[in-house]
């Protein structure tokens, strides 16, 4: 989500993708429970700045669970060209790790549909001078969100550490690079991953409730080759 704001690859379709013409105040609060491996996706609107790329998330969640023939059926070219920005990303599908999310701040959530998708704005992110950036994998970027990720006792946590001791905690895995991708291959995904010198992929399951808090502060995320996301800890779990 950025509330992710993870990895992202062009596509498009012929298919004519609209746009609604006025942003529709959302009520719909993203606090959910038993959110974990709920598919979403993601349009990243991209806007160039005095001081670089800036991308507005949209985000599936919780309005619908990002339906497979309308996410194929996305035109990002059509959305592009009638949002009038740099570029349109699709981010998905994806699948949340964490059980729940509280969301502090809804004054800048409203509604657009993408093509036949509904999508909520939920956060932005700063993509410094180039949107090539968005895919350079192992890279923290700032991610203004305003929410808690919460993980209940009892659910599989996956984290990367960097070779500075930092701890990166996966909010979601992606279909993006391998649409075969499920949960429990996640449990050999250090055998695949292309880690950077000194970096460590585990998990483990934990025994005790853990929150991702970022309510006050912007999320420091990043993804790795697979483009699955993570978000940093001061403490590991």
């Amino acid at each position: 989500m950025t509330l992710a704001a993870c990895g992202s690859g062009d596509k498009s379709t012929t298919v004519e993708s609209t746009v609604t013409d006025t942003p529709a105040i959302s009520a719909t609060n993203p606090d959910r429970k038993n959110m974990h491996g709920v598919r979403y996706c993601e349009i990243l609107l991209l806007s160039s700045k005095d001081d670089g790329i800036h991308a507005e998330v949209f985000n599936t969640y919780p309005l619908n669970e990002c339906p497979d023939d309308q996410w194929k059926a996305i035109d990002t070219a059509a959305i592009t060209k009638a949002e009038g920005v740099v570029s349109a990303l699709p981010n998905g599908p994806r699948y949340w790790a964490m059980d729940s999310v509280a969301k502090s701040d809804m004054t800048e959530t409203y509604k657009k549909t993408f093509g036949e998708i509904e999508m909520n704005r939920y956060a932005s992110v700063y993509l410094g001078t180039s949107p090539a950036n968005m895919l350079n994998p192992y890279s923290p970027r700032a991610v203004d969100r305003k929410a808690a990720f919460t993980f209940d006792a009892g659910t599989t946590v996956y984290m990367l550490h960097d070779a500075e001791g930092k701890t990166y905690v996966m909010q979601s895995w992606s279909q993006q690079t391998d649409p075969e991708l499920t949960e429990d291959d996640l449990l050999t995904l250090a055998e695949r991953l292309q880690l950077p010198e000194g970096w460590t992929y585990d998990y483990k399951t934990l025994t005790q409730e853990f929150v991702v808090e970022t309510r006050a502060e912007d999320a420091q995320v990043l993804s790795d080759d697979l483009r699955n996301s993570y978000s940093y800890v001061a403490t590991a779990p």
